[in-house]
């Protein structure tokens, strides 16, 4: 890790910086990921089931991913060394990933009942119909709350649950996100500012690391001059954090208030269209994956899974380090990502 440069060391540090900047314009980003795609349907205003195609092995169950509202999902697919979907390709699965766009100013009054029971129950749909059976849910953040409910409301729909990084009890000790929702009044917000600006939003996940998002990363940016590679996996990585999309007003608000402040995934208080979300009810399969150091999805926020789902067959996978560390480390990609993909293949 790079020290901070003073004296004359300052100099250096902000000549190789320069060069470091110059390099960095002048390589193409692209946030389309890394892995070739097709677009198999539209499935909402603005939302695409995109479908990525086995590259070697038997055939496998098709997997159907669920990525959260609040980033971009190219995070998995982020380059050919570091892509969660080219290892589930490379297995012998037929990967979809449930695109969910930009929402419009119009798109303001959907609901999580709307995301969930309409536009994920008929992604997977669409998947069970193109490849005759039902696909496995891997959920990530956010999306493994949404493919919690969608098991738990409609069973028929869901194989097995793959949940990454997922929050299920949203009032564990530690959990900073949490304390800061609990200020906030998200039916006032969302009646007065409309979408949720991804700008706000960036600015309020910054405010859980400040020095480590906004100076220590930049302190070693100049040890990324004359290395390409690196270089523009930092670009990728800084492309993805903030390309955010807004925030479509009436979920915002319901998952702001129904999971952070009335913790309502585990008191059985969250409903959609009136039917509550009963995590008992979920009895499939289920692979658990969380990490030690995570600051968004602390791990006791994420284990509380195993205690409250009806499933019999419950495993969890612990990974040592971050959120991010999950999708994007090399020891992630080198032990984590095997084992889930074995336990895919059972």
């Amino acid at each position: 890790m790079a020290e901070r440069p003073s004296g004359n060391g300052l100099t250096d540090w902000q000549r190789r910086l320069i060069e470091t900047l110059d390099q960095a314009a002048a390589l193409p980003v692209d946030t389309r990921g890394a892995t070739p795609f097709t677009h198999h349907a539209e499935v909402g205003p603005g939302m695409h089931l995109r479908r990525y195609s086995p590259t070697h092995g038997a055939r496998q169950r098709p997997v159907l991913i669920v990525y959260s509202l609040v980033n971009r999902p190219f995070i998995l697919d982020l380059t050919e060394r570091r892509s969660l979907i080219a290892a589930l390709t490379r297995a012998g699965h037929p990967v979809y990933l449930l695109d969910w766009g930009y929402p419009k100013g119009a798109d303001r009054f959907l609901g999580l009942a709307d995301y969930i029971e309409g536009f994920l129950a008929a992604a997977a749909d669409e998947v069970a119909a193109s490849e005759g059976t039902t696909p496995d849910l891997l959920g990530v953040c956010q999306g493994g709350v949404f493919a919690l409910c969608l098991a738990a409301l409609q069973p028929q729909r869901v194989h097995r649950l793959v949940n990454l990084v997922t929050p299920v009890d949203f009032h564990t000790p530690g959990d900073n996100l949490s304390r800061m929702a609990r200020e906030v009044d998200f039916d006032q917000a969302a009646r007065s500012l409309g979408n949720i600006s991804a700008e706000w939003l960036n600015g309020v996940f910054v405010a859980l690391k400040p020095y480590r998002l906004l100076a220590q990363r930049y302190m070693d940016l100049p040890e990324l001059a004359d290395h390409p590679e690196a270089l523009h996996d930092f670009l990728r990585l800084e492309r993805w954090m903030y390309d955010s999309p807004d925030q479509a007003a009436t979920a915002f608000a319901e998952f702001g208030r129904e999971c952070y402040q009335r913790n309502g995934l585990i008191q059985g208080t969250l409903q959609l269209d009136g039917q509550p979300v009963r995590l008992a009810n979920i009895e499939h399969p289920i692979l658990n994956v969380y990490a030690e150091q995570d600051h968004l999805v602390p791990a006791d926020a994420a284990r509380a899974l195993g205690t409250h789902v009806g499933s019999g067959d419950y495993g969890e996978l612990t990974f040592p380090g971050g959120h991010l560390g999950v999708f994007i480390s090399r020891r992630a990609h080198a032990e984590l990502l095997p084992r889930i993909v074995a336990w895919l293949a059972e």
